[in-house]
């Protein structure tokens, strides 16, 4: 069996491999993607198992060595750089310690999700970017109405509200800006709806995602958010581990009776659990419009 520690890089990535029939150990720095496919389709047939950190602009790499029939583990970064002694960090001393951490049984493996689940993220975190540039275009024609003297606030996005804001008396440049915002909004809006639908067509696919929608405020977004950040509800022990994996509990770094509280980590779900929040909010009447 060949063993290959991988310290992975956008551009190449350093490798340290052990052959526990020989003992021998290689090193190798591959660039991407042409020296790296020829190395592993070398080894295509054999029995190898690969470790990396867990990182960005690697699934090219995964479909790479599925295809080959390689097994590739994923580690956890933190736990992984919080095992090294030594100060010194190189590309090939990186290599050599997760090889390291495989031989020894210490490596600190992580569950990563399919392909085809992550791609099902892409359609959130698309949905998620364009609801945000929605509302930073809102802001702008809301700057614009109120250098004006209007004050809507919501309801300015109202059919009387659209009305007035077209009518504002502006000079040409502002005028023309006003025009394409507003034809960018109308572009947002209308790719939101198209997202919107295809959440709810993915959700409904869900059975997890359907019993998530039977609670109050909870909708398709949310639902298929939390199914798919959350995965296999077995590999956590207790609630805790939930809500810290989901990024519901802020980070504290407290010292000397003085409590500091941080952000949470995952972002797309607080995001969904803060817009359930304001609805809920708004829905009792705690929120002005």
């Amino acid at each position: 069996m060949l063993i290959i520690g991988c310290d992975f890089h956008p551009g190449f990535q350093q490798v340290a491999i052990f052959d526990n029939r020989t003992g021998e150990i290689q090193e190798k720095r591959l660039q991407h993607c042409a020296e790296a496919e020829q190395f592993y389709g070398s080894l295509a047939g054999q029995e190898v198992r690969v470790g990396m950190e867990a990182c960005g602009h690697y699934p090219w790499f995964e479909r790479l060595l599925e295809e080959l029939g390689i097994e590739l583990w994923f580690g956890d970064a933190a736990r992984v750089r919080a095992s090294v002694v030594r100060k010194q960090k190189t590309d090939r001393r990186d290599a050599e310690h997760l090889l390291d951490l495989l031989r020894q049984d210490r490596f600190p493996r992580i569950w990563v999700p399919s392909l085809e689940v992550r791609d099902v993220r892409q359609l959130l975190v698309h949905r998620h970017k364009q609801v945000q540039a929605r509302t930073r275009t809102k802001n702008q024609l809301q700057a614009m109405a109120l250098s004006c003297g209007v004050q809507k606030k919501r309801k300015l996005w109202t059919k009387a509200g659209r009305a007035e804001l077209e009518q504002l008396p502006l000079l040409p440049y502002a005028a023309q800006r006003r025009k394409r915002l507003l034809e960018a909004l109308d572009g947002l809006e209308a790719e939101i709806v198209e997202l919107d639908r295809r959440v709810a067509e993915e959700a409904r696919q869900r059975p997890e995602a359907v019993r998530l929608m039977t609670h109050p405020g909870v909708g398709s977004v949310t639902a298929l958010a939390m199914v798919l950040t959350l995965g296999p509800a077995k590999r956590f022990e207790s609630g805790k581990q939930v809500g810290s994996y989901f990024g519901l509990i802020p980070s504290e770094d407290s010292s000397g009776g003085k409590q500091r509280l941080g952000k949470s980590a995952n972002r797309a779900v607080r995001f969904c659990a803060f817009c359930w929040w304001k609805r809920d909010r708004r829905r009792r009447g705690s929120i002005r419009n």
